[in-house]
């Protein structure tokens, strides 16, 4: 019987222990997908406990304590950070088989060298040392980071965003780059017309364009994608439930824009209208800027209406949706190849039946000019765990070349989230080491290792071309 989670572990051949820790285990981190704080990282915060930075707005960690029948007030609610803590640590024994479980004992093992199981009877202790340790200097913002050999970050703004802290990181020469992600899911979401009218206010604030038709508002939006792209960003985000496949002229945008911006609600084809004409527009910004864009779709989000009423958007109860994704994606893809203005693009999914349409769909907008263009993204939020991450790879695989894979991200809001790095290089070698030893993959080390080490880290740092 193995040891859970020795230095083996998920490497269940030679060759995967082989992979990993001769090529995998030593390349440094590049997170170009993140919700991490710019200020948090540009203040250097300290964190004042365990209970703080694990479970202050975790929601896969406030979905499994509901599950487990802990009360709101001990998640969301007022309780304290140690009595918070403790209600996790009865939850944590039943997550086995849920990722939860390995990324807690890798968190614990990696940031602070506690290799005890997290229970109720272990958790005074635990949540003791760490706290001990966090409120040191070797565990701050920025330490943390360096602990895990972290090159670059980049977080997720929006473009009403000033990106101060990121230009004060730059002007301290911190050493880790952190970039803004240019994230303008806001200037183009119909759905609350009062919220909408107020976004569309500060927008015309901060760039200075009176805003008052569809012309105008991409003008505004062209102003703050160039002052990004002036602080370093070289990437776009887009989450989206689906890519719409729908098409409007310039008068009827028009018209939907001052019909919402009048307090008007708009029909579901005309939200459609609008965020295919956006989507398209940023589209076209990001190929003249010389960007990468990334289109994270395919969820349900707050699915239940009571509780956010109380709690508010992004709090664990959002799920896996099953909209058709092929359609819009093809036509805004295409719409922007037929001009050759189609940015690197990389496309996550998160609905496991889409992953042979993605693996596909990358491979019709490949043109030669770039290794990889197109990318089919790392298994994200629903399946960033071992079993989503090998069917992602195993499709890519399958239908395209997962050499040129640029890997995984943590799309995290936490410092502690960064062995999600470490699971999924393990997974991949032992991907990789299962199939040489049973004769599928030639034994060719230098090869193979060469390969490990691209997807971990080399392929990344090509693709997105920022000097580090």
């Amino acid at each position: 019987m193995k040891k859970f989670m020795d230095e083996h572990f998920i490497l269940q051949t030679e060759t995967a222990q082989y992979l990993y820790h001769n090529h995998a285990e030593k390349m440094p981190i590049y997170d170009y997908h993140c919700h991490l704080s710019p200020q948090e990282i540009a203040e250097d915060k300290q964190y004042d406990n365990l209970g703080e930075i694990w479970l202050g707005g975790d929601h896969y960690k406030w979905r499994a304590m509901r599950t487990n029948g802990v009360a709101e007030e001990f998640i969301t609610g007022d309780s304290s950070w140690r009595e918070k803590f403790q209600k996790w640590a009865e939850t944590v024994p039943q997550t086995l088989r849920n990722p939860l479980y390995h990324w807690t004992h890798l968190e614990l093992q990696r940031y602070f060298d506690i290799d005890t199981l997290l229970s109720p009877k272990t958790a005074d202790k635990i949540y003791d040392e760490c706290t001990a340790k966090l409120q040191t200097p070797a565990y701050s913002a920025r330490n943390l980071m360096r602990k895990m050999n972290v090159k670059l970050v980049c977080t997720t703004d929006d473009p009403v965003d000033d990106l101060r802290w990121h230009k004060q990181l730059k002007t301290e020469g911190f050493e880790i780059k952190v970039l803004p992600t240019f994230r303008p899911d806001k200037a183009m979401n119909l759905t609350d017309p009062i919220a909408y009218k107020k976004y569309i206010n500060t927008l015309t604030e901060v760039s200075g364009v009176s805003i008052h038709d569809f012309t105008s508002l991409m003008e505004a939006v062209d102003l703050r994608h160039e002052y990004f792209h002036s602080v370093g960003c070289r990437l776009s985000d887009h989450g989206v439930a689906y890519v719409p496949d729908a098409e409007a002229n310039s008068a009827q945008l028009d018209a939907i824009f001052c019909k919402v911006i009048a307090g008007g609600t708009p029909s579901l084809a005309e939200s459609d209208q609008f965020q295919a004409a956006f989507l398209y527009g940023v589209g076209k910004l990001n190929h003249a800027r010389k960007w990468s864009q990334q289109f994270h779709v395919g969820v349900f989000r707050n699915n239940n209406s009571r509780q956010f009423e109380i709690l508010g958007p992004d709090t664990g109860f959002d799920s896996i949706a099953d909209y058709h994704q092929g359609p819009g994606l093809i036509q805004l893809l295409d719409r922007l190849d037929s001009s050759n203005q189609l940015a690197k693009t990389i496309l996550y999914n998160i609905n496991p039946a889409d992953n042979e349409l993605f693996a596909t769909l990358i491979g019709n907008y490949q043109d030669g000019s770039v290794p990889g263009k197109i990318q089919f993204g790392s298994g994200w939020w629903f399946l960033d765990q071992k079993d989503g991450m090998e069917k992602q790879m195993n499709a890519l695989s399958n239908l395209g070349l997962i050499s040129r894979f640029i890997g995984m991200l943590t799309d995290s809001r936490s410092f502690l989230s960064y062995p999600r790095h470490e699971y999924f290089r393990r997974i991949l070698c032992n991907l990789i080491g299962t199939e040489v030893e049973q004769g599928e993959i030639p034994a060719d080390m230098e090869l193979l290792g060469q390969m490990i080490e691209n997807i971990c880290y080399n392929n990344a740092v090509e693709y997105f071309c920022i000097e580090l």
